[in-house]
């Protein structure tokens, strides 16, 4: 946590998001200091009397979309009704969960890379991306049918029979297993999400809220987003207790 500026009452506050990936920390692009830096050198500018309230650093494995260290930062912006300051926007422009998330959040925020960007900047970037990711899910789509097609003509009444080398099944065979890895990879991922946000429901059940309504408000009060990045409600508040229910039955 950054200390807290020696400023008046009535100074601008702000928290600071700074991120870096395990592999590429010191390496490539902006470093952690180098960020901070540029965190310092900005509001030296824009807001020389401001109050750096506290630093929150996320260290992404560059394989997951979760960042509870950003979940913290603007849960922490909205209650002490500070600015957020982003160091590093770059990459985050294109992800839809994080778009979603910051633009949900209704906070004030500053990106050091991205200065001219605003609430308005960040609606059309969601937009932009999400437009990527479904033309690259149409694509997707596409070439699986085209695969389709081919294996469907492979070697039935009226088409040349394929000589096969290896498994004699061909790709038909093969799918199933491919399929059985992705329904486990993200049966794995959900898990992972449903630890990372077992602590945040604990803390509001703990609290008092017990119905799937009042703990989803709870939630949403401290600025905890679902894994898709929206708002809470007792729709997902159950499937979240469920799926921690089946974890801890694995465990017995």
């Amino acid at each position: 946590m950054a200390k807290q500026a020696q400023n008046g009452r009535n100074a601008p506050r702000f928290i600071s998001y700074l991120r870096v990936s395990r592999e590429s920390q010191g390496l490539h692009g902006l470093g952690i200091e180098a960020q901070r830096r540029a965190v310092r050198d900005y509001l030296s500018r824009v807001a020389a009397t401001g109050a750096l309230l506290a630093e929150y650093v996320e260290v992404e494995s560059g394989k997951r979309d979760e960042r509870p260290q950003l979940i913290k930062s603007i849960d922490h912006a909205r209650n002490a009704r500070a600015t957020l300051v982003i160091a590093k926007l770059d990459r985050l422009s294109r992800d839809v969960h994080f778009l979603t998330g910051l633009e949900r959040a209704g906070i004030e925020f500053i990106a050091c890379d991205l200065p001219n960007a605003n609430r308005l900047t960040i609606t059309i970037l969601a937009a932009v991306a999400e437009h990527e990711r479904e033309m690259i899910a149409e694509r997707t789509r596409a070439a699986l049918a085209v695969a389709k097609e081919r294996i469907s003509k492979t070697g039935q009444l009226g088409h040349p029979e394929v000589k096969r080398l290896g498994n004699p099944n061909g790709a038909a065979h093969l799918k199933q297993y491919g399929n059985r890895a992705a329904v486990s990879a993200l049966k794995s991922r959900a898990d992972d999400t449903a630890r990372r946000l077992s602590a945040s429901l604990q803390a509001v059940m703990q609290a008092g809220p017990k119905s799937a309504r009042s703990i989803a408000a709870a939630l949403n009060d401290r600025g905890v987003l679902t894994p898709r990045g929206f708002q809470w409600d007792a729709k997902a508040v159950i499937n979240l207790q469920r799926r921690l229910a089946a974890l801890e039955q694995q465990r017995i």
